[in-house]
């Protein structure tokens, strides 16, 4: 195997359930907000900014 392939693989075993051969990518992200209020008035839209995409 190329060194490139055992460097995203490497060390790396089977899923036992599913027998995946590969770590699965999740497609997630976290928000980190000045404060809580900050985080309040962005859900509740009095500010812009990034919040999560589906409100």
């Amino acid at each position: 195997m190329k060194l490139e392939t055992l460097a995203m693989h490497a060390g790396y075993s089977p899923e036992p359930t599913t027998k995946a051969v590969a770590v699965p990518i999740y497609q997630t992200t976290s928000d980190a907000f000045h404060s809580t209020q900050h985080g309040a008035d962005l859900f509740d839209l009095k500010v812009q900014g990034n919040i999560y995409t589906r409100t």
